[in-house]
């Protein structure tokens, strides 16, 4: 369940994924191979920085393009 309070600038998990076009365990092995940093939230409910985010969707994006 998504969280209902959250810092501006801010996107849950469930927000992040659906942002990248993957799953939340996808979402889990980027955190993990350390390509995106939690930025908040709680350990059941993690927030990621909107900035950090984007940057990874427009990497990704530019790698589809290449």
């Amino acid at each position: 369940m998504e969280s209902q309070i959250i810092r501006p600038g801010h996107l849950t998990a469930h927000q992040t994924a659906r942002t990248l076009g993957i799953s939340l365990g996808g979402v889990r092995q980027l955190v993990r191979r350390g390509q995106l940093a939690r930025s908040g939230g709680s350990v059941g409910q993690p927030w990621y920085a909107v900035k950090d985010v984007a940057a990874l969707a427009a990497d990704r994006q530019a790698a589809k393009v290449a």
